[in-house]
């Protein structure tokens, strides 16, 4: 499988590829009815079709084989982090989180948040295109931008962490990883949470930790959470 394409509409035996899909398949890709295709749902499953109609907004194909497909992540891991300025590297880091395996997504806004709106369907794009460059099955899930204070009250995960940077040492994030164990961390703005933010979290059951003396960017943070969690 060296090419992977998208599609959640699979009914009776058939997948049906929207207008981008398809035209990508048809006008630059020249594939013709009878061409086998690798799709994913992003659901976890990949499928093997025969390719058996297609025109300017569509294209249809035949389900020959489905396999259920590894997640190859050991750990759960759901990312809530306040999307950057220059929302450009807040796609980098969703791109490469998707490479690596994650499984959801919350964009939070804090009290020093740089941005409060972002384009769902913009990152959505920047999601499906890291799944199918990556030969994965497993489409994040994207929550859309959520107040710190709402969020913190009601997520869950086996683990809770929230990343910042305390006057006093705190543990590193991935000594207090557990294999198996659905893990949730928060990352703040640049300028990090307020005092505020880490207690509130701290009483909703969050542990505070570290990710290293540096002092990182937000989507370099991001990251090293996905990389020690990925490791774990």
């Amino acid at each position: 499988m060296n090419q992977l394409f998208f599609t959640q509409k699979i009914e009776n035996g058939f997948a049906y590829l929207d207008e981008e899909e398809g035209r990508h398949l048809v006008t630059v890709l020249r594939r013709k009815p009878g061409d086998r295709l690798h799709l994913t749902d992003g659901r976890g499953y990949f499928y093997e079709a025969e390719l058996t109609e297609t025109g300017k907004k569509h294209a249809v194909a035949r389900i020959l084989h489905t396999k259920a497909a590894d997640t190859g992540y050991s750990t759960p891991l759901h990312l809530a982090i306040a999307p950057t300025k220059q929302i450009e590297r807040m796609e980098w880091l969703l791109e490469k989180a998707t490479e690596m395996g994650i499984q959801a997504i919350t964009l939070l806004h804090c009290q020093r948040s740089e941005r409060d709106t972002v384009r769902l369907d913009r990152l959505e794009k920047v999601l499906v295109s890291a799944m199918k460059q990556s030969l994965r099955a497993h489409l994040p899930a994207l929550h859309p931008m959520t107040r710190f204070s709402d969020f913190v009250k009601t997520a869950k995960a086996d683990l809770r962490f929230i990343a910042w940077c305390a006057e006093q040492p705190l543990p590193h994030l991935k000594t207090q990883l557990q294999t198996g164990k659905s893990t949730l961390v928060l990352i703040g703005p640049e300028g990090d949470f307020s005092p505020e933010e880490v207690q509130l979290a701290e009483t909703a059951g969050f542990t505070g930790v570290s990710l290293g003396a540096a002092r990182l960017r937000t989507e370099t943070a991001g990251l090293l959470a996905v990389s020690a969690v990925a490791l774990a």
